[in-house]
């Protein structure tokens, strides 16, 4: 085996929060004079502490805040197809305790030990975000480890978002394995039925972290109006009516994923149940408050405003906008669920914008529940990120 090269830790980094379990180095940790800035993109090196002891095999990108990543503990381990099986294997036999059918989460970046990768299953289909640069190399290796260890006859990469672009990757969409489904895929979930479209739908074409929390919603569901805001396929507003809601509104501004909410509730045979509002968010829920309009379950599922720490401060202000406008709509005694997926707010911050938004729009309640993502997308404790979304569900009165 060619000897890998070394990536040194600077004298008064932290070591300890590596071997702890942290997963990444920071450009301002680590040595990065000429030769290590002459490694290539997704190239795996051996990381030393300041005084030249191993400590990990790592995969590296200069070119990114995040230089070095964690691939295993081991220093002398080899990342190959029989790796990646390992932990493929590893992360599929935990699902399937988890979940009587194939569709999941199946790989959840650093807390499934695949630094930078995301992998959504849907049945004999995989969908592959290679987020960091290694994995983006290594996607043929990465779907061949699928079919192998998982029996999956189609693996499609996804290469389509802002964490590429922090590594420097270009965007791209492929069929590794396979062909592509010719129709979006019905995905089961709670009683629901959803259209996963694969090839142009956001991110692998389904969002799953939500589950838990459409599960939880069903519960407030059974015979209300139901508004579900940032809706994209139906996520909350399908659960709903699969629970027994009276009616759904789901509004979005993307045409294409009102179309997959729309078949989803043809598929359920509950076309006539759902109503589909094409239009800003913002000015939707504007509108309904001056038409007098209200519900008794409103839930709003906003896309991340506040994606890194220098869009903290304007994501906050926009959750506390969207809590002050969404308030009004909901019926006395009802409920209203408040999301977030921006891992630069923590539960804290979300839940104080929160709180403050629903009194600026003249109402006040209790806090009945907090969820976060579902077992498919554990939770690694050394990094925050991977526990990213939060969800707020609030009773509130007349």
């Amino acid at each position: 085996m060619t000897e890998l090269p070394v990536i040194r830790l600077r004298p008064k980094s932290k070591p300890q929060a590596i071997r702890h379990g942290f997963p990444w180095v920071f450009a301002d940790e680590a040595v990065l004079d000429r030769r290590t800035r002459a490694l290539p993109p997704g190239g795996f090196a051996v990381l030393e502490d300041a005084d030249r002891r191993p400590m990990a095999l790592v995969t590296v990108n200069a070119a990114s805040k995040i230089v070095a990543r964690v691939m295993d503990a081991d220093p002398a381990a080899r990342i190959d197809r029989g790796w990646l099986g390992g932990r493929i294997k590893r992360a599929l036999a935990l699902r399937a305790r988890l979940y009587d059918t194939p569709f999941y989460r199946l790989v959840h970046a650093e807390a499934d030990g695949l630094p930078g990768l995301v992998i959504d299953r849907f049945g004999e289909v995989a969908v592959i975000q290679p987020n960091a640069a290694w994995a983006d190399a290594m996607a043929a290796e990465i779907a061949a480890a699928l079919a192998e260890v998982a029996g999956l006859s189609t693996v499609i990469l996804n290469g389509q978002g802002r964490a590429r672009g922090l590594e420097g990757l270009d965007e791209r969409m492929e069929v590794l394995l396979g062909q592509a489904p010719e129709a979006p895929l019905p995905v089961a979930m709670n009683g629901a039925t959803y259209l996963a479209d694969l090839m142009g739908g956001q991110k692998t074409g389904l969002f799953y972290d939500q589950r838990p929390n459409h599960a939880f919603a069903q519960r407030l569901a059974k015979g209300a109006a139901v508004l579900d805001v940032f809706s994209h396929v139906g996520g909350f507003g399908l659960a709903a009516l699969a629970a027994g809601a009276e009616r759904a509104t789901c509004v979005d501004g993307s045409a294409a994923a009102l179309e997959l909410a729309a078949g989803g509730a043809r598929a359920m045979g509950m076309a006539e149940r759902l109503d589909c509002v094409q239009s800003d968010a913002f000015k939707a829920m504007e509108q309904m408050a001056e038409d007098g309009r209200r519900f008794d379950l409103v839930v709003c599922d906003p896309p991340a405003f506040a994606p890194s720490k220098p869009a903290l401060e304007a994501g906050l202000r926009a959750y506390e906008r969207v809590a002050k406008l969404a308030a009004p709509l909901v019926a006395p005694g009802g409920f209203l669920v408040l999301c977030s997926c921006s891992h630069a707010a923590d539960l804290a911050q979300f839940r104080n914008v929160s709180a403050r938004g629903i009194g600026r729009g003249g109402r006040r309640g209790v806090l009945i529940h907090s969820g976060q993502t579902g077992p498919d997308h554990p939770v690694l404790p050394q990094l925050a990120e991977t526990g990213y979304l939060k969800a707020l569900f609030f009773r509130l009165d007349g």
